[in-house]
């Protein structure tokens, strides 16, 4: 499980892609990335997240969303962005437990 918080923007971006790949080295089942406390998404942030989901594609991975807050969840329905992601209304439970993904 990878944590968001704040903004994800071209401020912020190349920490997060450098998180998501050392995830994605490691060629885990799924990722799911927290999105509770992200409070803003750019362009720039949703070009990284459709990136990295063809990356985990092809690692045998998938990318997962999940907890996506309003102002955020709209950027990716009007972008139809979200019909691409497995996206949870919240946090897997057995991740909210600590487990593993």
């Amino acid at each position: 499980m990878v944590t968001v918080t704040g903004e994800l923007d071209r401020d912020t971006e190349v920490l997060l892609h450098t998180v998501l790949t050392g995830v994605l080295e490691r060629r885990p089942e799924r990722v799911v990335v927290d999105c509770a406390r992200l409070t803003f998404c750019d362009s720039t942030g949703l070009n990284l997240l459709l990136a990295t989901r063809l990356e985990a594609t092809g690692a045998g991975s998938r990318l997962e969303l999940a907890a996506l807050r309003p102002p955020v969840d709209r950027v990716f329905d009007v972008t139809g962005v979200v019909k691409l992601f497995t996206v949870h209304a919240e946090l897997p439970a057995e991740l909210a437990e600590g487990e593993s993904p």
